[in-house]
């Protein structure tokens, strides 16, 4: 079947207008990323609340990021079919609605099926917004925003420790779920106001990738449950998983085997020859990997070792969350400079974030929280100078009429990563931290004296035996095991900014072979002298 050729949009001045418009497609997109993180890191205050157990639980948080991601593919498609305006202010409205009535479910099965539904509305916002920067922004201020993209990335995440520790520990469990009301009612005004009203293109339905549709969405669905919940089910020695993870793979060859001779796929994989934009699907991937140094390691410390609350660890995730609002912008200025080359730029930003994870190898077991003021600090400028160098340099290679397709790959590889990242550090850490347990409970077996009190007086949990070789108490062995267990997760978090250091390593590499140099957008208005080049 031959494709009939799409018409190009329509062209719209960029007005106050249509930047209230941009802006409330901007504030619905932060908004489901901060119902995501607020959820997972409000978690234990929910499962208390509805009654169930924590296995049951962990398929909120599954459930809920299968369909996130599996709309992400989809999106967009939708988005031209029934047009931006429209389908982005049904998938906010139904985004709330099923937010509104989460907390007033009777059963947990229940639950975890609105949960679904609310996953499948999120999912598909975030896209919407690349595909308003890609289509309504004049060049002068088409990386202003991919900037604003970029905080769906940066802000919201980071920003979420807080909200969690104000609703749960102050307000009430059910406002994790109610926060989007507001927030979507903003936007939907904002969105139903300043975006244009494309037409209908119901004829899209003659050639609808229905087969691409069911088997990439079911694929991706497949391998975020594989991700997430592979580690408590032991992996492949779980039937569930494995049969999961069987299926998943012939499914997604399948699919890309269909995007590529399909006249209307959701991928359109032809794209990928573009160098650029094949560096910044790879790049955003190992981005999303090295950020983590940022956030989920002073995490896990703060919480296994100093036995904070959500609410004492929040001042340093809003360190990172905070400056994005000021960060972001000052970087598109800078990008848009014309003699400044985002390459460098990117590789500036790596800099950052690996001079942050060097420092982070120097922790200790009796670090507070000024010793990680500057991580966080160079985290904060070191990611927005990452990832916007990245989508500067994936989009220049795409054309207006293929911003759905562009679109729908990156917030795929977005979500996917964001996913796999996680659960790749968790892995890491949790088996590392077994490694060092072993070796550190070996060597005190092996060196007893060392655990040894040279008188009895002088007992306590860094010396728990007598001097006659037995326990001195109950609880300076006790307290002994602790400590134990803190330094191996000391040392497990060591080795992990080792390895994120690594990954930030192989982006660098990548950064110096793969992508040509861009310009700015807007020096690209007037023609350019073949020597200024």
């Amino acid at each position: 079947m031959t494709v009939k050729p799409a018409p190009a949009p329509a062209l719209h001045p960029f007005t106050l207008r249509l930047a209230l418009g941009l802006i409330g497609v901007l504030i619905a997109a932060l908004t489901t990323g901060l119902n995501d993180r607020v959820t997972d890191i409000a978690l234990a205050d929910i499962r208390a609340a509805i009654g169930i157990s924590y296995d049951q639980s962990s398929w909120i948080i599954s459930a809920y990021q299968a369909a996130e991601v599996a709309a992400m593919m989809i999106a967009p498609w939708f988005a031209v079919t029934f047009s931006l305006r429209r389908f982005t202010l049904t998938v906010a409205a139904g985004f709330m609605l099923t937010g509104i009535l989460l907390p007033l479910m009777p059963t947990p099965a229940m639950f975890i099926g609105l949960r679904v539904l609310q996953g499948l509305f999120g999912g598909a916002l975030p896209p919407m917004l690349m595909t308003v920067a890609l289509r309504f922004l004049p060049p002068p201020l088409k990386l202003y925003g991919l900037g604003a993209y970029a905080l769906t990335a940066t802000f919201g995440p980071n920003m979420a420790a807080s909200l969690a520790a104000f609703w749960t520990d102050d307000v009430s469990w059910m406002f994790v779920f109610w926060q989007v009301v507001p927030a979507m009612l903003i936007a939907m005004v904002l969105i139903g106001y300043g975006l244009p009203q494309d037409p209908l293109r119901i004829e899209r339905f003659k050639q609808i990738d229905l087969f691409g549709m069911l088997t990439g969405c079911s694929a991706m669905s497949l391998l975020i449950l594989v991700l997430t919940q592979g580690e408590r089910l032991d992996w492949l020695d779980s039937p569930l998983i494995a049969g999961m993870l069987l299926t998943a793979l012939p499914l997604f060859v399948v699919f890309l085997i269909n995007e590529w001779f399909h006249p209307l796929p959701l991928f359109k994989l032809q794209m990928l020859q573009r160098r650029n934009l094949t560096h910044g699907l790879l790049a955003l991937a190992g981005v999303l990997i090295v950020s983590l140094s940022g956030s989920a390691l002073p995490s896990a410390y703060f919480a296994q070792v100093e036995g904070f609350r959500t609410v004492q660890f929040a001042p340093l995730a809003l360190t990172i969350g905070l400056p994005q609002l000021l960060i972001a912008p000052l970087i598109a200025a800078l990008l848009n400079i014309r003699w400044i080359d985002c390459r460098w730029m990117l590789a500036a930003g790596l800099g950052c974030l690996v001079t942050s994870s060097l420092l982070g190898m120097q922790i200790t077991s009796d670090w507070a929280r000024e010793n990680f003021w500057l991580i966080q600090i160079l985290q904060a400028f070191g990611q927005p100078m990452v990832i916007l160098p990245i989508l500067m340099t994936a989009t220049s290679v795409v054309a207006p009429p293929e911003g759905p397709f562009a679109s729908a790959m990156f917030n795929t590889v977005r979500g996917f990563s964001s996913i796999a990242a996680s659960t790749l550090v968790s892995w890491f850490v949790s088996h590392r931290e077994q490694f060092h347990s072993n070796i550190l409970i070996n060597n005190a077996a092996n060196r007893s004296w060392l655990m040894t009190a040279s008188e009895s007086s002088q007992a306590n949990s860094s010396h728990p035996l007598l001097p006659d070789g037995s326990v001195s108490a109950t609880e300076n062995l006790s307290g002994f095991a602790t400590l134990i267990k803190h330094q191996a997760l000391v040392l497990s978090l060591s080795d992990t900014w080792l390895l994120l250091i690594g990954f930030a390593a192989f982006l660098l590499l990548l950064t110096a072979i793969v992508p040509k140099r861009v310009w700015p957008p807007q020096t690209l208005i007037q023609p350019v002298s073949p020597t200024s080049r």
